[in-house]
């Protein structure tokens, strides 16, 4: 826990990118992510907080491997314009730089970016609207990480994740860390993501914690966050 409260200290996580595109993502997490991905095989990812983009372009990089791999196995070709496998974004505030480079981005037909509270009513049934067609959904909240926003994040989307699949939740090892690690955050112990998340698991059987990925992965920002979906 001292590493982890260091890295947070000098911003560890800010060193790193994918596909050109900052992330703020520990490493081992990113691995984890990957892993999941290729598991489940997706055709949707749902992902609350952009930041800079560069979970969704690793999200969309991640499914574009499977459509080639897809096409390989069964003898077709691969369309980038076409491709059914989408990521889809929710921000509160996408800035016009940030949404700039993204549009410019190479998986940007795979990409779209919704702005708006992802807990306000409006915003969950326009995200549930436009999951109704996919069949196998991953989603990863990683917006605000106070109890209640996370709450009503999981309360709005968890229900998404299909069957076999996760719902994620990031940065639940601020219950971890010192209090002052976030000084100038809503955030902190007793009053985040994974509290959140013990509560949300008390009235939702349906969804159980991944101690496999717990225990392997030792470093991770998202102790208790990698919500397996078993019924």
């Amino acid at each position: 826990m001292d590493w982890l409260k260091s890295a947070f200290d000098q911003k560890y996580m800010y060193n790193f990118a994918w596909g050109g595109r900052p992330i703020i993502q520990l490493p081992t997490d990113m691995a984890a992510f990957q892993e999941l991905v290729w598991k489940t095989k997706p055709d949707l990812i749902i992902e609350t907080g952009i930041a800079h983009g560069g979970s969704l372009v690793m999200s969309a990089s991640l499914l574009a491997m499977i459509d080639y791999c897809d096409a390989v196995e069964n003898g077709g070709v691969v369309d980038p314009k076409t491709a059914k496998r989408r990521v889809l974004g929710i921000d509160i505030d996408i800035r016009a730089h940030n949404r700039a480079a993204m549009e410019a981005h190479p998986m940007a037909a795979k990409i779209d970016m919704f702005e708006g509270s992802s807990i306000e009513e409006d915003m969950i049934r326009r995200v549930h609207d436009y999951a109704s067609g996919f069949e196998r959904v991953l989603v990863c909240l990683d917006s605000n990480h106070t109890h209640d926003h996370v709450l009503a994040e999981l309360n709005a989307y968890a229900s998404l994740a299909t069957k076999d699949s996760y719902c994620l939740v990031f940065d639940t090892v601020i219950e971890d860390l010192p209090k002052n690690t976030f000084p100038d955050r809503l955030w902190a112990p007793g009053n985040n993501a994974k509290t959140a998340v013990h509560e949300f698991l008390k009235s939702h059987p349906e969804f159980a914690i991944d101690q496999e990925i717990n225990n392997k992965l030792l470093i991770s920002a998202a102790p208790d966050g990698w919500l397996k979906r078993i019924a």
